[in-house]
């Protein structure tokens, strides 16, 4: 089976005054360091958030230590700790894995992430033996290229072909060299394409390119429509003219569905005020990253508009009560305000961004904020978060994790 999305709740969305108590214990962020200082056990291998947990805090601040002088006189603590959770992970992949042969292939909650971790991981602490992961990486290509490898849905960004080409962007990030061949990205891009065409046909659409994952037609960035926009645009020189063009009108259309600066979580859905969904899973926050890349590989100030009119929807509704995390929380809320900040150099979204961080600890967020149960997850727990605070301190190189737009 592939892994499930995460149901959005409807509740998880306004500013403060949405964040009443309730019944679950309250959440409070540790510090950085600490969070930092005492990093998660390695999973049990039955664990679900096996690829989640590999995919942690860890491959995102491994530049920090050279960038940031709060993580130099520890780094090599971390990266020995990176690495006992990396080859937990690594031992339980080669093991056999999920039952599900089809997700080796996934970024976010698979094998391909499991590797792509563990190389940026062993190249950090200067071993050779980085290259046997990204071997294994490689290798996962084919695994994703016949058209439906997955039956749920084989494009999108946690498990699908999207995922795949943001681990090889990463790589290409951290490494500084593209880790698969050109025949083996013009391979997946076509792939996606063509499945996009196909479902677009299928259902009849007025524009391009469409998908599902579990028969629904996500807008989001988790597990939608854009996020799978905006790796095709990130690989935009292997595609061909016509492809390209198809892109754009995809990416056009999806402008086009913008409802007072947000978009419905699926295709054809009304925002209404009781059910507004702003999170970066979900709503402005993380379609904003689609037409960021828009605008950085086309110039067109369009898309720059449109990217500003999602931060300003997250000023106004950003806060949110499911916790610290960068998928439906606050953090990945006021991510939007540092890659605004990259994109204009415009200082008050760094104000907006440090106004997000203080939230996290006042007791308004304690006391409302539900309790979380992954504590250490990158995506749901405070590893995003962790990522996030350090960002503050270095603006200029912000992203949201293992998803940027920069590269």
């Amino acid at each position: 089976m592939c892994g499930r999305p995460v149901p959005a709740d409807p509740s998880s969305r306004g500013r403060g005054s949405s964040l009443a108590a309730g019944g679950d214990e309250p959440v409070s962020p540790p510090s950085l360091v600490s969070v930092i200082q005492q990093p998660p056990p390695p999973p049990p291998p039955f664990h679900r958030d096996t690829a989640r947990r590999a995919n942690g805090y860890w491959p995102q601040r491994l530049p920090a230590p050279k960038a940031c002088p709060l993580f130099a006189p520890s780094r090599e603590a971390y990266l020995r700790a990176a690495r006992r959770v990396v080859d937990a992970c690594v031992r339980y992949q080669e093991g056999g894995g999920e039952t599900d042969a089809d997700t080796r292939a996934a970024f976010l909650l698979g094998g391909a992430g499991v590797y792509a971790v563990a190389a940026l991981v062993y190249r950090a602490l200067g071993l050779p033996d980085f290259a046997r992961p990204l071997g294994k990486f490689r290798e996962l290509c084919e695994v994703c290229a016949p058209l439906s490898f997955l039956e749920c849905g084989s494009d999108e960004l946690f498990v699908g072909r999207a995922g795949y080409l943001c681990a090889a962007l990463v790589l290409k990030q951290r490494l500084g060299m593209e880790v698969l061949t050109p025949a083996q990205i013009k391979s997946i891009c076509l792939a996606i394409l063509e499945s996009g065409k196909q479902y677009a046909v299928k259902k009849r659409k007025p524009f391009p390119l469409m998908y599902s994952y579990y028969g629904t037609e996500y807008l989001g960035a988790a597990h939608g429509l854009s996020s799978i926009l905006q790796m095709l645009l990130s690989y935009y020189e292997y595609l061909q003219p016509a492809d390209q063009e198809l892109v754009w009108q995809s990416v056009d259309f999806l402008m086009d569905q913008e409802q007072n600066s947000n978009w419905p979580p699926e295709l054809g859905e009304t925002i209404e005020r009781e059910n507004e969904l702003v999170h970066w899973c979900h709503g402005a926050p993380g379609i904003a990253y689609l037409f960021a890349k828009a605008y950085l590989v086309s110039k067109k100030p369009q898309y720059l508009d449109t990217c500003i009119r999602c931060g300003e929807l997250t000023w106004q509704k950003g806060l949110l009560k499911k916790g610290p995390g960068i998928c439906h929380g606050v953090a990945g809320s006021a991510y939007v305000f540092l890659l605004l900040y990259r994109l204009t150099g415009n200082s008050k979204y760094i104000y907006r961004a440090q106004r997000f961080a203080e939230f996290l600890f006042t007791e308004e967020f304690k006391a409302g904020s539900r309790a979380l149960e992954s504590v250490y997850s990158l995506y749901e727990g405070f590893s995003g978060t962790v990522c996030f605070l350090t960002d503050l301190l270095q603006p200029n190189q912000a992203e949201f994790p293992l998803f940027s737009v920069f590269v």
